[in-house]
């Protein structure tokens, strides 16, 4: 009888001890597991994404607004096309907003950053399945080396 108390503690403790780890992963994922009835969606076309990936967050001055929900390539234009979802509680952004993506220090994750446009009678807000047309594509490091190496080359001659 006792061994069999024993075994049932030691099951409970690993269930909790992989309960824990799964909101551990949850939450260094940053994944918000809610409803999509809360959220609109935006489109955005750039000349060029660099690494972003799938789940990047959006953000206005640093606050997440928003996340990356599929990134593709528009088969005409051949421009890559990400596809925004932000959450409703953000819907007050002008559609003379830009979009920019950035990267979080000098070689870390890269994030769309959104900057609200100027607010007028004529101006309306942007909604779900609108296009935001103010973009600026990824800085890549590895080009900005290469413009600096190419302008210090044409300086020695």
């Amino acid at each position: 009888m006792l061994t069999r108390k024993i075994e049932l503690l030691v099951g409970v403790f690993l269930l909790s001890g992989l309960l824990a780890f799964c909101v551990l992963v949850f939450n260094v994922a940053n994944v918000k597991v809610k409803s999509n009835a809360q959220t609109y969606t935006l489109v955005a076309e750039f000349n060029n994404i660099g690494g972003l990936k799938v789940r990047s967050p959006v953000k206005v001055g640093g606050v997440v607004v928003g996340r990356v929900t599929d990134v593709t390539l528009d088969s005409h234009k051949l421009v890559p096309v990400v596809t925004l979802t932000m959450d409703k509680r953000f819907d007050k952004f002008p559609e003379t907003s830009s979009l920019a993506i950035l990267t979080s220090g000098l070689l870390g994750e890269q994030f769309i950053g959104l900057t609200p446009g100027f607010m007028d009678d004529d101006i309306s807000m942007l909604a779900d399945g609108d296009k935001v047309h103010d973009t600026r594509g990824a800085l890549i490091l590895e080009d900005l080396i290469g413009q600096l190496l190419y302008s210090m080359s044409s300086k020695d001659k």
